[in-house]
Formats: C-alpha cells, sequence, structure tokens
C-alpha cells in the first residue's frame, strides 16, 4: 500500500515539475468557417404541403424590376455620375465650377457643362433639376444664398446650350442641407461643395 503510494507521489511530482505544456496555435481549419459538415439532415420539405401554396384565389404580384444604382467618379474627385434606372445624376464640385465664395462660372467649368448638356438631349429629357450645396462652413443663411445663386448660373448655362422652350427646370439652392461627406474634414466638405444636374434617363 505504501509503496503504491509513494508511485501515486512520485507520478504526481513528476508532472508538477513539467510544468504546462505550450500552448500551439492549430495549423487552421481544413473548411472555410461556416461550411463544416453538419451532423444534422437537412430538413425534408413537403412539396404538397398546403402552407407552402398559394390560397385559392390567390396570384403572384407582378415582376418588379429593382433600382440599379452606378456610381463613377473621376480620379481627382472632382465629379461624380450617379445613373439608375430611371434617371442620371451628375455632381460638379464648386471647385471645378466657380471661384472661392462666387457664384461666377469659369470658362473651363462652361465647357463641362456643355457636355453634360449634351447627355440630356441624348437622353430627351424634359425636366431637369439643378440643385446647390455647400459646406457647413460660415453662417447657414449665407450658404443657402451662394448656393442658390450658384444652381442659378448652371440653369443659366443650361438653358443657353439646350435653348428647348420644351425643357422645365426646378432650381434650388440647399445651403449644407443633404451632405454627402464628413463636414469634419476639408476633404469631406470639397465633396459637399457641389452642383447636382439631375434628369430622367430616356426609355429608348
Amino acid at each position: 500500500m505504501t509503496h503504491t503510494r509513494l508511485l501515486l507521489i512520485g507520478t504526481v511530482a513528476t508532472l508538477l515539475a513539467a510544468g504546462p505544456t505550450a500552448a500551439r496555435a492549430d495549423d487552421g481549419p481544413s473548411v472555410p468557417p461556416g461550411t463544416e459538415a453538419s451532423a444534422f439532415a437537412p430538413v425534408e420539405l413537403d412539396p404538397n404541403d398546403p402552407d407552402l401554396k398559394l390560397p385559392d384565389g390567390a396570384t403572384l404580384a407582378e415582376p418588379k424590376v429593382l433600382d440599379i444604382k452606378s456610381v463613377v467618379e473621376d480620379q481627382s474627385g472632382d465629379e461624380r455620375r450617379e445613373d439608375t434606372n430611371t434617371s442620371v445624376t451628375f455632381a460638379l464640385q464648386a471647385e471645378v465650377l466657380f471661384g472661392k465664395d462666387s457664384a461666377k462660372i469659369s470658362a473651363q467649368a462652361r465647357a463641362r457643362i456643355s457636355v453634360i448638356a449634351n447627355e440630356i438631349k441624348t437622353q430627351n429629357a424634359t425636366r431637369i433639376r439643378v440643385f446647390g450645396f455647400t459646406d457647413n462652413l460660415g453662417s447657414s443663411a449665407h450658404g443657402d444664398v451662394l448656393s442658390r445663386k450658384r444652381a442659378n448660373a448652371v440653369h443659366g448655362i443650361l438653358e443657353q446650350e439646350l435653348s428647348d422652350a420644351n425643357i422645365t427646370y426646378e432650381v434650388r439652392g440647399y445651403g449644407e442641407d443633404y451632405p454627402i461627406a464628413d463636414n469634419s474634414t476639408e476633404e469631406g466638405r470639397k465633396k459637399n461643395r457641389r452642383v447636382e444636374i439631375s434628369f430622367p434617363r430616356g426609355q429608348n
């Protein structure tokens, strides 16, 4: 009995002296997480279950095409184009169009607006929205006035380029409302200082 106890004590002492074994990372799962084999069989569905069928007299809704948005921004970030199934929107940064705190359009900006006017003709659009926006620097009232003046200036160029009495315009200045980027950084404020031109996509 004494010999057995001594043997057990010696074994425990040896294990304690060896200390804990070092942890070792696994080589990694053999399959991606979440794709491991399940121990449970999949639930069987009864195709004749009445709960899986439409009630008598019921019909499926008409198929619906979801509105898909495509956004393309040039490398400088000065211009962004958004296309959906129903509309086209161009967003031009204010620095591309105007001087600082100004609503006077540069010659280079006129050429860019002319390209947008050609796109409007291609889409046969007769309703055009021209909205101006600013960042949140300065007073809100000043931003409202400046954004409206800038929208009016772009609207004037579009009218000259398109020269079509059948086109109606909606021109507004929203000031610092509806930012598209973070106003706490200059990069974000630059994106928010913009004029947007939007119109319906043609049905051709």
